[in-house]
């Protein structure tokens, strides 16, 4: 048997189980009790559903409320009974419904059957005689019917014959499903008989199955992915199905493999939290399977289907290894993309983890569309995060008389907004980006839920918390939101030092993502679980969870876990910290107010500033506070070069020492020349195996504009290095040509790395010094030397000299006053654009200084703690650079080159398009191979910025895995 398309396709889903039922080798569906997998599955043909449904479809289309073509809802627990009344319900020619798992906070469970209710115009439901108590009281008109009474119905004489044999229009409604849980405000889904039947041939077409194989499910059938890609997929393909409890499976995840091996099963998921979990109770501490003592055979194991949530790469890493050691194929992990309006999955990326480890990634990339659907990232250009679209024969066209809801949900010409983030990456892979609304605002700063829950996850793996989720809340009355964690531990009465520890690492997680503000978190007793929202695929809703606790919810678990740790605290004696100078307790401090921190305690004397989420405003912002906190001037470059509070502390202590000394001597207003003292390299991450990556500053001559490009790339195991230009400091001597520039950051580069491969990129007009570097670099390379692997120009073409002939004096302090946040872009593009009616281009340096000044404001200036000197030596250095190219010409080749394109700037006079295949493509002149353009997103000077530096450091680490380094 392959996954190929039966000969005799259906054309509606009646079709599908009377053709296996009529099958003289008719394949079967397992079914395993709750807690019973140690026993025989029961077993039942396709056959026997088939006449069953029949029959009991005859029962329902007796019933005085039923009517053909409306909804007849499914509340049932068993994998069985679902099924059975799913096709009979079909059978009779109805729409069968199925909803999700109510809610045990009653007044969501009430909103949430009033919705039912009404959406589905008081419809008949199906459900069993245990489940009535959870209908009670809530004011809902739905027509309740036991499975148990319809079975014991007697009937009449002249019960009707099902309509087994009729042929609904492929295009009409088969199945409703829910896209939301119990919160009041679900929409039913419409998939349609023709969808329902493109979706399986499409993925059934993913990966060949091999024969006599069978497909495990073991979540409710009331999500979509079950229901659709392994019930109905298996019905289509002729092959068998296992049913297990989800139940059994979580709390013992090597069932997991006996059921797969068991089974010979060819086809499952496992979303990435049961990954971990898999992997987790399979290995011991030192990496050795302690599962040994089984055998498992996990050879016809063909998709493992993983989505719903995002996957981490080393989690899928540690999981094929797994697998593979029980005779999986590689890649075996199948992440995807899908949704309830797409029938589950629609994308998927075959080659996990292998081609997100080569990319660099840290959380798996979707894949490729199967046949019967297309994306699209619409608002963006190519390579750039946009919003995610979809169309095609799988995609759903809209929901049940929720007219509102179905045009929102669609573009003007057609197309699915599916709500995601996300970019397509050269190779046509899709790589999500997170939810449009995906984020906790703290005071104006935008945090994505997803990093804070990937840190926590990451950084509580080895504690007995058993379930974290982070969601973003806001109290009454308070101006923004706030991180907030709430955590389940597999202990039923966890000690306080457990919680207590646990509070700290929370704490800890969040702060590597942001120090903006300290999380609440609170443990979810063992009596209160059954609150927690979860679907049916084990995933929490971190919009429920905001939901209920901002409704009150989970006020006692807060309040009691405040009171333990604060209490515990309290009893613990206040010491001094033994290895703490002075200075670094002064440094912990201005750190913590320089990012708005509120536990200045919950900063590492050793953790670098891009973990602890600074910018480069915070960093001058930091330096202003330590210049008035110790009474002297520091320069920036030396935060950037001491990265953290302890390094830093050391060279503030040094520093201190020399001008106490000089003092004393009587020579304070003398200091050593700026040129012996210039060291360009700066190191922005100093820790990592990879190759390093040599980042080379734009006209400007400053590197804080690599602030968030390093904190982004700090996970990349790679150190990375940025080359500031000379003249930035006092006393120090402005280069005098582009000669120098080259010779002097070449030799800094030998020096500290001496042998490549070298990995360089240039911002602007740093691409023209990173282009003649690397010449240099495959010129003078000694044997065995692998030279420039890497070289990235970032949206500069080859040809600058016109441009630089723009940057007078007077621009150069205007595009550094954009830089420095003291003028908008508008304003910036208002003394470009129109020069006729504006006097600033035509001005003397100082009236072109007192403009910006007064432009800028004083408080601003406090801020930054810069005055008139300050900007006129930065712009100095901002001049003296286009000056020094004012004549170049490039000339000669490179081996390698990946030219990164943004939005040209509005003085050019082009489109993007113009721009890329005008101006850029001309760097094809200047190299041996054909160079590859990589579009992000933003203008010149925003590709780096906070709005696009995340997807820009993705592809950034995309093209250098594609070079090999």
């Amino acid at each position: 048997m392959g996954a190929t398309r039966p000969e005799q396709s259906p054309t509606c889903l009646q079709d599908v189980l009377k053709r296996e039922a009529g099958s003289p080798i008719s394949a079967s569906l397992l079914f395993y009790p709750l807690g019973g997998t140690a026993s025989a599955p029961t077993q039942v043909p396709y056959s026997t559903l088939y006449h069953e449904a029949s029959r009991k479809g005859a029962i329902l289309a007796s019933l005085s409320n039923f009517q053909e073509g409306m909804p007849v809802l499914l509340y049932l627990d068993d994998h069985w009974d679902t099924i059975l009344w799913f096709w009979a319900i079909l059978y009779a020619g109805g729409i069968p419904t199925l909803s999700p798992p109510l809610s045990n906070v009653e007044e969501h469970r009430h909103k949430h059957l009033q919705n039912l209710s009404q959406v589905l115009q008081s419809p008949i439901c199906i459900t069993k005689s245990t489940s009535l108590h959870s209908f009670e009281g809530s004011g809902h008109t739905l027509d309740l019917h036991t499975t148990d009474s319809l079975i014991n119905q007697t009937g009449r004489s002249s019960v009707p014959t099902p309509h087994s044999d009729a042929k609904p229009d492929p295009s009409s409604v088969a199945v409703l499903m829910f896209t939301s849980g119990s919160t009041g405000n679900a929409k039913a889904v419409r998939l349609t008989h023709r969808q329902i039947l493109a979706a399986v041939s499409g993925k059934a077409s993913v990966r060949r199955l091999p024969a006599q194989s069978a497909f495990l499910n073991w979540i409710g059938l009331d999500h979509v992915a079950s229901l659709i890609e392994i019930h109905v997929q298996a019905l289509w393909l002729s092959v068998n199905q296992v049913h297990a409890h989800a139940a059994d499976v979580v709390t013992s995840p090597g069932l997991f493999l006996d059921l797969l091996t068991r089974h010979r099963v060819s086809r499952s998921f496992a979303p990435n939290f049961f990954l971990a979990k898999l992997v987790a109770s399979c290995f011991d501490d030192s990496g050795d399977s302690i599962a040994h003592r089984q055998h498992f055979d996990l050879s016809h194991l063909t998709v493992l289907a993983s989505g719903g949530e995002a996957n981490d790469v080393r989690t899928c890493t540690a999981a094929s290894q797994l697998l593979m050691r029980y005779g999986a194929e590689p890649n075996v992990i199948t992440t995807g993309f899908g949704m309830t309006e797409t029938c589950a999955g629609a994308i998927f990326n075959t080659a996990c983890p292998d081609c997100d480890v080569s990319a660099g990634r840290s959380i798996a990339s979707l894949g490729r569309c199967m046949p019967g659907i297309e994306m699209r990232v619409a608002g963006s250009a190519p390579g750039e995060v946009g919003d995610l679209e979809l169309r095609g024969q799988v995609v759903f066209d809209g929901y049940y008389r929720n007219p509102v809801a179905t045009a929102d949900a669609f573009t003007p010409d057609g197309w699915f907004r599916t709500g995601d983030r996300a970019s397509i990456d050269a190779d046509g892979n899709l790589v999500l980006a997170g939810r449009l609304k995906d984020v906790i605002n703290i005071n104006g700063v935008k945090l994505p839920t997803a990093d804070l829950q990937v840190s926590l996850e990451m950084k509580l793996k080895d504690t007995r918390v058993a379930r974290v989720i982070c969601f973003p809340s806001r109290v009454p009355e308070a101006p923004s939101e706030q991180v907030t964690v709430a955590y389940t531990v597999e202990d039923q009465h966890p000690s306080v030092a457990d919680l207590v520890y646990i509070d700290r690492l929370t704490t800890e997680a969040c702060s590597m993502v942001s120090m903006a503000c300290r999380p609440l978190s609170f443990c979810i007793s063992h009596e209160s679980k059954s609150h927690i929202p979860t679907s049916t695929l084990g995933k929490i809703s971190g919009a429920k969870m905001r939901s209920m606790f901002e409704a009150g919810v989970f006020d006692e678990a807060v309040t009691s876990h405040l009171h333990i740790v604060s209490e515990f605290k309290q009893k613990q004696p206040t010491l001094p910290e033994p290895d703490i100078t002075e200075t670094e307790a002064i440094l912990r401090s201005e750190f913590a107010q320089a990012i708005n921190a509120d536990n200045p305690e919950a900063i590492g004397l050793e953790t670098p500033l891009f973990e602890l989420g600074f910018t480069s405003m915070d960093l001058i912002r930091l330096k202003v506070l330590i210049d008035k906190r110790l009474h002297i001037t520091v320069d920036t470059v030396l935060l950037l070069k001491h990265p953290n509070v302890r390094e830093m502390a050391l060279a503030l202590d040094a520093l201190m020492e020399k001008r106490s000394i000089a003092q004393n001597c009587g020579l304070a207003n003398e200091s050593p020349a700026g040129d012996a003292l210039y060291d360009p390299v700066v190191n922005l991450v100093t820790k990592g195996s990879r190759t390093p990556l040599w980042l080379i500053h734009p006209g400007i001559g400053e590197v804080l504009v690599f602030v968030g490009l390093a904190k982004e790339m700090e996970a990349d195991n790679r150190p990375i290095y940025a080359l500031r230009a000379r003249g930035l400091e006092p006393g120090q001597s402005a280069f005098t040509s582009v000669t120098e520039v080259v010779d002097t950051y070449v030799a800094a580069l030998r020096q500290k790395q001496p042998r490549g491969p070298y990995a360089i990129a240039g911002y602007s007009y740093g691409a023209m010094i990173a282009f003649e570097m690397t010449k240099r670099l495959q010129n003078e390379g000694a044997v065995g030397d692998e030279g420039v692997r890497f070289l990235g120009t970032f949206n500069l073409p080859p040809h600058i000299r016109d441009r630089m002939r723009q940057l007078e004096w007077n621009m150069c302090l205007l595009h550094l006053a954009q830089f420095l946040g003291l003028v908008t872009e508008s304003y910036a593009d208002e003394q470009v654009l129109a020069p006729q009616q504006s006097t600033y281009s035509h001005a003397s340096s100082d009236e072109a200084l007192d403009t910006i000044l007064r432009a800028a404001g004083s408080s601003r200036l406090q801020e930054l703690g810069l005055g008139p000197r300050d900007l006129i030596r930065w712009a100095n250095v901002a001049y003296a650079l286009p000056v020094i190219a004012l004549e170049y010409e490039p000339s000669g080749c490179v081996d390698t080159l990946d030219v990164f394109h943004a939005e040209p700037l509005k003085v050019m006079g082009v489109t993007r398009e113009q721009w890329v295949n005008g101006r850029l493509a001309r760097w094809g002149d200047y190299c041996r191979t054909e160079p590859r353009f990589h579009g992000v997103g933003g203008g010149h000077y925003t590709m780096i910025g906070p709005d696009h530096v995340l997807n820009f450091s993705q592809q950034l680490r995309e093209a250098m895995a594609a070079r090999g380094v």
